[in-house]
């Protein structure tokens, strides 16, 4: 089946709004084997949309238009689809009074502009949007199948997930029963995990079990499509193959699934009613910021201390004095871990120590990270070289304090090398 999408906008056109919808789509189609043929941007101008849905009408099976389903005067995908299809627009009364209801259980008045978000095709099937007032729906424009999507993405990604992609499988023809199955690792490249996993599609010979791969530096996340008759074909066809990446990619696997990384650090600590303190440098906080937010985690997260000086954080936790000379190795993040526990009553204390290099940045630009972790009496620590700029490093130095406080909770080595540290 040819699929097309087309996202609408101008501040999408212009580029001032990142283009994140877009990929969302195309990766959750492709997860349920559904290939996209086409992606079509389109500015708030009648004619260009018009000409957009006419041209997607003759070439494509099914086509999803993303956004231009607001109150406002420059949301036009209502307006342009009745045009396309030759019919008119008229108030669907249902639709309005759900808008009226969201309003008031929010204890506001609706606004007289909204009431456009009402107004449909004669002939669309409306695409229920349980979190939000955009009216989504679907109907036919020459030979094609269009369903029109809001532009907000947590809208967008309920609308696609529960309701779009069935009506697309059922229209492909193609089996339904299809499971994705995921592993989130850290420290291992795509070429590495590639050639790791060289073979385990043929473990399952009819073919009906796809490897594939998405890479969000730091982490990396590998995936397996499955077709089958049932679910029970399914488990059969997949349990070798999760069998075999799991060997393969052994203490690197972080998570799986809907896990990430800081929620099973946050499990882990639950599971022990322990306590957490984190200390860290140059990052910003962004180690808290992943554990803080997180259900459960009041019971848990004791404090977090940030610094971008080494004597700062010694004073911070109560080693005046101690860095006076700003050594950063491992034997000083295991001190300030201690101290961290002593200053702060936590169980446990994870410490990130980071001594950037000097100068502008650039791609070898760096960072040396000495981290640490204590709990019980017990410490542990390791040193570790990012090159890459000093985003790449701070993006490099949270995913590694994380995963080496993961190793430690689940009885695995802080240290094995990654594929991102300088030999």
């Amino acid at each position: 089946m040819r699929l097309e999408i087309i996202c609408t906008g101008d501040e999408v056109l212009t580029g001032k709004t990142m283009n994140t919808n877009f990929s969302y789509m195309s990766q959750k189609l492709s997860d349920v084997g559904l290939s996209v043929r086409w992606e079509t941007t389109v500015g708030d101008d009648r004619e260009s949309l018009l000409q957009a849905f006419q041209l997607a009408s003759q070439r494509a099976d099914a086509v999803i238009v993303n956004g231009g389903l607001g109150p406002t005067i420059d949301d036009l995908s209502q307006e342009v689809a009745a045009q396309a299809a030759g019919v008119e627009l008229v108030l669907n009364d249902e639709w309005l009074t759900r808008m009226e209801d969201f309003f008031r259980r929010r204890s506001r008045v609706m606004p007289p502009n909204n009431k456009k978000q009402a107004m449909l095709p004669t002939t669309a099937e409306v695409i229920d949007n349980p979190i939000g007032t955009a009216c989504g729906f679907a109907l036919d424009i020459g030979k094609a199948r269009f369903f029109f999507t809001p532009g907000v993405p947590r809208e967008l990604r309920r609308m696609l997930e529960e309701q779009i992609i069935p009506r697309l499988l059922a229209k492909s023809g193609l089996q339904t029963i299809i499971h994705l199955k995921r592993f989130h690792s850290y420290g291992l490249g795509e070429s590495h995990v590639d050639s790791l996993l060289t073979g385990v599609e043929a473990l399952v010979p009819d073919g009906s079990v796809k490897l594939g791969f998405r890479a969000h530096y730091p982490q990396l996340e590998t995936k397996l499509t499955a077709r089958g008759a049932d679910m029970d074909d399914l488990r059969r066809k997949l349990e070798v193959v999760e069998g075999e990446i799991r060997k393969r990619l052994g203490n690197f696997i972080l998570g799986e699934d809907d896990q990430t990384l800081e929620g099973v650090v946050l499990a882990e600590l639950a599971g022990r009613q322990a306590t957490l303190s984190i200390v860290e440098m140059f990052t910003g906080g962004q180690i808290s910021a992943r554990i803080a937010p997180l259900p459960g985690a009041e019971a848990i997260f004791r404090r977090g201390i940030v610094a971008r000086d080494l004597a700062e954080v010694c004073a911070a936790v109560g080693l005046e004095g101690a860095a006076s000379e700003g050594e950063f190795t491992p034997q000083t993040a295991e001190a300030v871990a201690r101290a961290a526990i002593r200053h702060t009553s936590a169980t446990h204390a994870l410490a990130v120590l980071i001594d950037l290099d000097q100068g502008a940045d650039r791609i070898e630009f760096g960072g040396t990270i000495c981290l640490a972790i204590a709990a019980a009496g017990k410490v542990e620590s390791r040193r570790s070289r990012i090159l890459g700029g000093r985003e790449w490093v701070r993006l490099g130095a949270v995913e590694l304090g994380l995963d080496c406080l993961r190793r430690h909770l689940q009885g695995l080595p802080v240290y094995e090398r990654t594929d991102f540290e300088k030999a």
